[in-house]
């Protein structure tokens, strides 16, 4: 099992689901990346992951052109962004999904309430991804 997910800059939400879709199953192989990748993982996002136990710290952010043309079973947005601006693959793609999230790096307030924005996108990302790989991965 193949999935890539997309995001605009691969520094945050991608790089979640990311993480914990490799956290419900090692065996299916994960990979995000961002249509303007930032280069670097939002240091917010790495913090609320490793909160609940999931590391992140070693991912990249890479831009999708390093995996236009491989074969993907899903290709999954979590933005509007990348999902409007979602590049044509060139490879075999089984199925497109979007599933959207808030992108808790534009928070602005206090630092209570920016660290509450990236919770509770983690949390919903969490909950979204696992009814994914319920439904659609999970082997019983």
């Amino acid at each position: 099992m193949r999935i890539l997910i997309l995001c605009t800059g691969n520094s945050c939400r991608s790089q979640m689901a990311h993480g914990f879709l490799q956290s419900f199953d090692p065996q299916i192989r994960v990979c995000s990346a961002g249509t303007e990748a930032s280069g670097v993982l939002n240091p917010r996002a790495v913090a609320v992951m490793k909160e609940v136990g999931v590391d992140i710290s070693h991912h990249t952010s890479d831009s999708v052109d390093h995996y236009l043309g491989e074969e993907w079973d899903y290709v999954i947005t979590v933005c509007g962004g990348a999902n409007e601006a979602c590049p044509a693959f060139l490879g075999k793609v089984r199925h497109r999904l979007h599933i959207g999230f808030d992108d808790p790096s534009h928070a602005t307030g206090t630092e209570d309430f920016i660290w509450g924005e990236f919770r509770r996108v983690r949390d919903e990302i969490k909950s979204a991804f696992y009814q994914f790989y319920s439904e659609h991965l999970k082997k019983d």
